[in-house]
């Protein structure tokens, strides 16, 4: 669905070309009256996009049109980018010269001082106006018009996020598990027995699981809880050195399947357990009896819980009548409706939405997943919007399109609730397809990349980046989009069928690459946005098409756990592709064989986030403070970085700068307190005021947030200087004091 994007995308460009400064510096270059008139005609295209929206759902050639100018509006945000960029490099220059008169001292990127800005620019502007004039005749052909978009509604925001305790009608199918649970099971001669939870996607297996797994008598009857989420990636090492994890607790790294087993088998020995496997799709019996060997070692009574929605391997095991879970009944479906819709159990207070809810239930085919995502998109609005659901073409089976069966049903459900998003929350949600099934996610880390991204860009805002990231992952949360994971709650998921949603959406300019993912060479050209889901194994060839997405944003390599740098030839992976990608906004190495950064990072101009977390780097580039736009820089587990070169201090626009467990990094560089726009520095030491970081430096940070070590107290030298570090003034969630002597005091700040 390119419309949100475009939308927003082309919101953010309109708001740069207004921007004062920005005018007065482009027409110090000579590009002004170029710009200027980019800007004309796509305000005039972008008063059509709320048509092309409507239109796009049943007219391909509109949607193509979408497209091409979302990929049009990436190349003007790019090149507006680099003017931005060369300003800011310019200003700073002059800060320099002013504090030194060495100027032949200062190291300049070479990308700046090749040719002047109109004359490298100039044949990009040339070719973006072509095909912008091409767009604006096009927009005409469609048909599109201008299209008032509907009126916001004010109530938009005050969603709530319903705990899963208001589950409806499935006390039958629960009573019923629980005696198969708490029961003696005669008729397994094993020491733990399967209880299958079967049925199609988003009828609720998992809730109907989690109901068991919290329940108070199963959690006094069993010494081990375990929850483990498989989906379709059943890879039984990963599989059992998660498990491994949740019952030991433990980090331990195996050098092969039969030594993680050994321990897994005396993690479960004389134990009765309780393990859930949610979301089985394999149908493999090999690879299912290689994975519960282990469990054989538990004490009788002993109990695996498996939602799917695969019957074969539950046949091969040996279940020939199952109990399939169905759908809701038409009462119950309509009651848990009005729960997400209304906030009320019925619709006894709301005689005239009756008859158009029990349209819209039968519409969802009573599943929970859709009927919880419709409610809460029709919460607290209007009956004209609750007709405009029930009439929208979304329904039609033809855009539903050659789906599976699942699919068809619940599709369009979930397709009307993402449509109602305002375009920046499709835009965010549509980030998340780079993320695989089950990934466990941290909020505050997704806001950074959000960020990062230029998604949370609000003009005229009297709050933080930051805060409108948390604000816009709230009413994602609150639209069922994400849900509380299942052992933790300070981390999230995303429901399979979200997570597929996610990926149709996102599928004309974010690419997943998983294990079994085939790239071609033309078809990795459009791409903007790539993860590479770090697998065991990987074959580096495979990344070879990589080389040619030169317009590529975003590059992030995901560990899922592995602890193993050696999944492919990183080194060589990482120092081939980054020359070809220029344009990089957002690059994350967390996790691989690196121990050296190469100079040429430095010359990212774009870059806003830097992952090299758990590497073995010891130090930074010199120049690492030429990536003036740098915003979020992470070395989190790197013990052993040592220092950080004299250009950080450049770093003028870091915000975020998370070097947790890295012992070997002893101090800060001295003026590190200049940095002004920083929030997150976990740890500080103190040294003496000439040689290294001093408490009067926290004076000029009055953006830090959440949590701060300080070490080396016994070396301030007075109570005044103390207090001139202002740390009642900053957001801090948590201060931790330390005099240098091993002494150590933690307080939370309220």
């Amino acid at each position: 669905m390119a419309d949100a994007a475009t939308s927003a995308l082309v919101k953010v460009i309109l708001e740069k070309l207004a921007d004062e400064a920005f005018k007065m510096y482009v027409r110090s270059q000579g590009i002004h009256s170029e710009l200027e008139n980019l800007g004309k005609e796509l305000s005039q295209i972008q008063a059509v996009l709320h048509d092309a929206s409507d239109k796009e759902i049943k007219d391909e050639a509109v949607k193509q049109w979408l497209i091409d100018l979302q990929h049009l509006a990436y190349d003007i945000d790019d090149v507006l980018d680099d003017v931005a960029t060369e300003a800011m490099r310019r200003e700073l220059t002059k800060e320099s010269e002013a504090s030194t008169s060495k100027v032949r001292n200062l190291i300049v990127p070479a990308w700046f001082t090749k040719f002047s800005l109109s004359h490298r620019l100039s044949p990009k502007i040339d070719g973006i106006t072509i095909e912008l004039q091409r767009l604006y005749k096009a927009k005409s052909d469609l048909g599109l018009i201008v299209k008032d978009e509907n009126r916001k509604d004010p109530n938009r925001g005050n969603e709530t996020s319903l705990l899963e305790s208001c589950v409806v009608g499935r006390e039958r199918e629960k009573e019923k598990l629980l005696n198969k649970l708490l029961g003696d099971d005669q008729s397994s001669k094993e020491n733990f027995s399967i209880i299958p939870i079967v049925g199609m996607g988003g009828v609720g297996k998992t809730t109907l699981a989690r109901l068991l797994y919290n329940d108070t008598k199963v959690q006094g009857h069993f010494q081990l809880h375990v929850w483990i989420c498989i989906s379709d990636d059943f890879d039984i090492f990963k599989i059992s050195k998660t498990l491994f994890q949740a019952v030991s607790g433990q980090k331990k790294e195996f050098e092969d399947l039969n030594q993680l087993q050994q321990a897994l088998t005396e993690q479960f020995k004389d134990k009765r357990f309780l393990l859930v496997l949610d979301d089985v799709w394999t149908e493999n019996y090999d690879h299912w009896e290689k994975l519960v060997r282990p469990l054989y070692s538990g004490a009788p009574g002993s109990r695996v819980i498996m939602t799917t929605r695969k019957i074969e391997l539950l046949k091969m095991l040996g279940f020939d009548d199952l109990d399939l879970v169905e759908s809701l009944s038409s009462e119950d479906a309509l009651s848990l409706f009005a729960m997400h819709a209304l906030g009320v159990d019925s619709f006894d207070s709301y005689p005239t939405l009756r008859e158009k809810g029990e349209a819209i239930v039968k519409k969802c085919g009573t599943l929970p997943l859709a009927l919880k995502a419709i409610g809460r998109l029709l919460r607290k609005k209007t009956p004209e919007k609750w007709d405009d659901v029930l009439n929208s073409k979304i329904w039609d089976s033809k855009y539903v399109g050659d789906l599976s069966a699942d699919w068809k049903v619940i599709f369009p459900a979930l397709m009307l609730s993402y449509h109602d998003l305002s375009a920046n929350l499709k835009r965010l949600f549509a980030y998340c397809s780079l993320f695989p099934k089950d990934f466990l996610y941290n909020k505050e880390e997704l806001v950074l990349l959000w960020m990062a991204e230029g998604f949370l860009n609000q003009s005229n805002a009297t709050k933080s980046h930051e805060d409108f990231g948390q604000d816009d992952f709230e009413a994602l949360l609150s639209r069922s989009f994400f849900q509380h994971a299942p052992n933790d709650e300070t981390l999230y998921v995303m429901h399979d069928l979200m997570n597929d949603l996610a990926t149709f959406v996102a599928k004309d300019f974010f690419l997943r690459f998983e294990n079994h993912t085939e790239s071609r060479k033309e078809a990795v050209t459009k791409y903007r946005h790539m993860s590479i889901i770090y697998e065991k194994y990987g074959v580096y060839k495979k990344f070879e098409p990589f080389k040619r997405a030169r317009s590529l944003r975003t590059l992030l390599v995901i560990n899922l756990g592995q602890n193993d740098r050696y999944c492919f030839n990183s080194s060589k992976f990482f120092i081939d592709l980054l020359p070809q990608v220029p344009l990089l906004r957002v690059l994350s190495l967390g996790g691989i064989d690196i121990s050296e950064v190469p100079d040429f990072i430095c010359s990212l101009k774009h870059l806003r986030y830097l992952n090299l977390s758990e590497t073995l780097i010891e130090n930074l580039p010199d120049n690492i403070g030429n990536l003036f736009n740098l915003q979020i820089l992470m070395v989190c587990g790197c013990y052993e970085l040592t220092k950080l070169p004299k250009s950080f201090l450049k770093l003028k626009n870091l915000r975020h700068f998370d070097f947790r467990g890295t012992a070997s990094l002893k101090k800060l560089p001295l003026g590190i307190g200049k940095l002004k726009n920083l929030q997150t520095l976990p740890k500080i030491v103190i040294e003496e005021e000439d040689s290294g970081f001093a408490i009067t430096e926290l004076k000029g940070l009055n953006n830090l947030r959440g949590k701060l070590s300080i070490e080396g107290l016994c070396k301030v030298q007075s109570k005044m200087q103390a207090h001139e570090a202002q740390l009642t003034l900053k957001r801090l969630t948590k201060l931790e004091l330390n005099w240098g002597e091993g002494s150590q005091h933690g307080t939370p700040c309220n």
